[in-house]
């Protein structure tokens, strides 16, 4: 039996010398650790400003005749793109009207052919005439008759011909009428409204739907006066729907007019870029600059550790994790300001730095070759710093 236990002992032992060994040499290893590089980025100072999201095109459709719906082909909610149809307005009655216009055309076109044959014949007899009369061959009585009735037939052949006219353009009329019954989307969008129905009379005129163009949506803040001549159309504007969809902004226009209550001026921004859905209407908070943007030291946030007296991080430099103090500002996205410690191309650690000691040896890899995640963001990129109104 004490053999066994000895036997046993022996086992666990020889199975733990392995895993002390190759503890204690991990521990002699470099950590590796992965770092990113402090650099230069661009500072604006900002406030908040509160806007709402407004179609850049809304149309309100309306019927071009009157007439009864015969047909309704969308919903409100539908999607439809430029020439959709939307509804019908009856048409019997203008197909009628249309093959009436064109029988008409074909009676004025017959009676223009036969006025044009009466011409040509007046035309010959009197050019006949005019000979016979050199030669003092017809009298002149029947010279000026013949005359007369070559002007008669002329006249009657224009006559003729502006009947023709007349009868095209009022089938021009009805064919208008008939295309013009089918009411069609002016462009891309969103019904949001459907004022029509079947068996419901519309004047001309009068409204069918109302269509919005989302494709094209703006923004439009009141913005204090005093901050509008900082704003520069070129500039781009990090903005934020009321349900966390990022949005990048550019002004378009800024209207001439004041708010003397609330000292502020309208401001009409174009989307550049969206996240998610967006909705007319919608609120959005903007962070519009008051200053001009200024260079700043830019750290990432996951190299910052808490240390006594402060902020610290360990900088990697040959091999060896040396650590700085430093003393941060502004947030800025996933990195801060750095208002001292660091100097630009310093690479820090910004993974494995929980467990450093000062010295330690290291094995950094950069960010960008580690395939870490998160925002990385370039350098020279724009930040912002909110500051209150």
């Amino acid at each position: 039996m004490r053999l066994q236990h000895f036997v046993i002992a022996s086992c666990l032992i020889g199975a733990l010398i392995p895993t002390t060994i190759m503890a204690a040499s991990a521990q002699g290893r470099p950590a590796q650790v992965i770092t990113d590089t402090v650099r230069v980025e661009q500072i604006a100072e900002t406030v908040p400003v509160f806007g709402e999201l407004i179609a850049g095109r809304e149309s309100r459709v309306a019927a071009r005749i009157a007439g009864i719906v015969e047909t309704v082909s969308v919903e409100v909610g539908d999607v439809v793109v430029e020439g959709d149809l939307l509804a019908i307005v009856d048409r019997e009655l203008i197909e009628i009207e249309v093959a009436q216009s064109e029988a008409e055309v074909a009676v004025a076109e017959a009676s223009a052919q036969t006025a044009r044959i009466r011409a040509e014949n007046a035309k010959a007899i009197y050019d006949r005439a005019v000979d016979l009369r050199a030669n003092s061959i017809i009298s002149e009585a029947i010279y000026d008759e013949r005359k007369s009735a070559f002007a008669v037939a002329e006249g009657a052949r224009g006559e003729a011909e502006a009947r023709v006219a007349s009868a095209k353009v009022a089938l021009r009329r009805v064919q208008f009428d008939l295309s013009n019954a089918a009411v069609r989307a002016p462009f891309d969008g969103v019904v949001v409204d459907f004022a029509a129905e079947i068996g419901q009379f519309v004047a001309s005129g009068s409204e069918v739907a109302r269509i919005l163009d989302i494709d094209g949506i703006e923004i439009e803040a009141n913005v204090p006066a005093r901050f509008v001549d900082a704003l520069q159309p070129d500039s781009e504007i990090a903005a934020l729907t009321d349900v966390g969809g990022a949005m990048v902004v550019k002004m378009r226009a800024s209207l001439p007019t004041e708010f003397s209550a609330t000292r502020t001026r309208p401001v009409i921004f174009e989307v550049v870029e969206k996240q998610g859905t967006a909705a007319a209407g919608q609120s959005v908070t903007l962070n519009i600059p008051v200053s001009a943007p200024r260079e700043v030291l830019a750290v990432p946030k996951d190299a910052l550790v808490q240390a006594r007296g402060g902020w610290q991080v360990f900088v990697a430099e040959e091999g060896k994790a040396s650590p700085r103090t430093v003393e941060i500002g502004n947030a800025l996205g996933e990195h801060y300001e750095v208002l001292s410690g660091l100097q630009a191309g310093d690479d820090v650690v910004v993974r494995g730095n929980e467990r450093l000691r000062p010295g330690q040896d290291i094995m950094p890899q950069p960010i960008q070759g580690a395939g870490a995640s998160g925002g990385n963001p370039q350098a020279g990129q724009q930040a912002v710093s909110n500051t209150q109104d």
